[in-house]
């Protein structure tokens, strides 16, 4: 998760360094960019054999830039549609709060000094049954279930 953090910091400080330029050439420059850019862009998208995959910098950039763009501007600019993006947000959201990988299911595993203790008192003393060793085994100070002995 840190690589996307640096690698998402270090593409936005690199684009922010790039807005100055901007910001400081003639309109002509820029429009005549904007075409030769988005010539490329038509290139590259008739060479591709299936959808585009951004990564998660390059939805985050589309985000930030998408409040300055005018939605009626919106579909001769943006290669995504206007849903697109609250849906890259649902789907960054719930991966971020989904604990399904991080739960367990079933009974959390015994430690091996435990039962390799438990083992012992029952070689030991073959007369006690599981509620004694489990109450010999409190006594000493590890808390542990009846049913797990």
């Amino acid at each position: 998760m840190s690589s996307v953090i640096v690698s998402l910091l270090y593409k936005v400080t690199r684009k922010l360094l790039t807005v100055p330029s901007v910001l400081l050439r003639r309109g002509t420059a820029k429009d005549a960019e904007l075409l030769v850019l988005r010539h490329e862009n038509a290139v590259l998208h008739r060479q591709l054999a299936g959808p585009v995959r951004y990564e998660p910098a390059d939805r985050f950039w589309f985000a930030v830039l998408s409040g300055l763009i005018s939605r009626r501007q919106w579909r001769e600019i943006f290669p995504v549609t206007p849903g697109t993006l609250p849906a890259w947000h649902r789907r960054f959201i719930a991966a971020k709060w989904d604990y399904t990988a991080r739960r367990r299911t079933g009974r959390p595993p015994t430690p091996v000094a435990i039962r390799t203790l438990v083992m012992r008192l029952a070689r030991e003393n073959p007369r006690w049954g599981h509620r004694r060793i489990q109450g010999e085994l409190t006594r000493l100070g590890h808390r542990i279930a009846a049913s797990t002995v």
